[in-house]
């Protein structure tokens, strides 16, 4: 009898490493069907690890995006082209000094594999009246 290939996630180091083999996968050159199957698969496996282990209502969608880029060991450089924005814009959020647009939260939520909630919540940014007064 075969073995299973990829199995429900039970632990942080078998989340990693489907992890590393999904982005492997999306990135390698490799378009056959079986692939595109795998793909599907450890998605769908990595979303409900997800769902079932991060609590996104205890931390700001800020720190959230700086522990996600933590764990895949993405700079804010590569992020911004991930997003296709500029490094500025990444820097601004990161520093609480502009918001997450729609577009930009859509494209963390579809990278990270996570829900658009997650970082689709409210948060201070700084110096928030002096932002409000360049734009009145």
């Amino acid at each position: 009898m075969e073995t299973l290939k990829y199995r429900l996630i039970k632990s942080k180091k078998q989340y990693a490493e489907y992890c590393t083999t999904l982005q492997a996968l999306v990135t390698g050159n490799d378009k056959s069907k079986v692939t595109k199957d795998e793909v599907e698969l450890l998605t769908l496996l990595i979303e409900k690890w997800n769902a079932e282990h991060n609590t996104f209502d205890e931390v700001d969608p800020i720190t959230l995006l700086k522990n996600l880029m933590q764990e895949k060991k993405i700079t804010s450089t590569e992020l911004a082209g991930i997003l296709n924005v500029s490094k500025g814009l990444i820097s601004d959020i990161w520093n609480y000094k502009k918001g997450l647009s729609k577009e930009v939260i859509r494209g963390l939520a579809n990278y990270f594999k996570v829900s658009h909630e997650a970082f689709n919540r409210a948060y201070d940014l700084k110096d928030q009246a002096k932002a409000q007064r360049v734009l009145a």
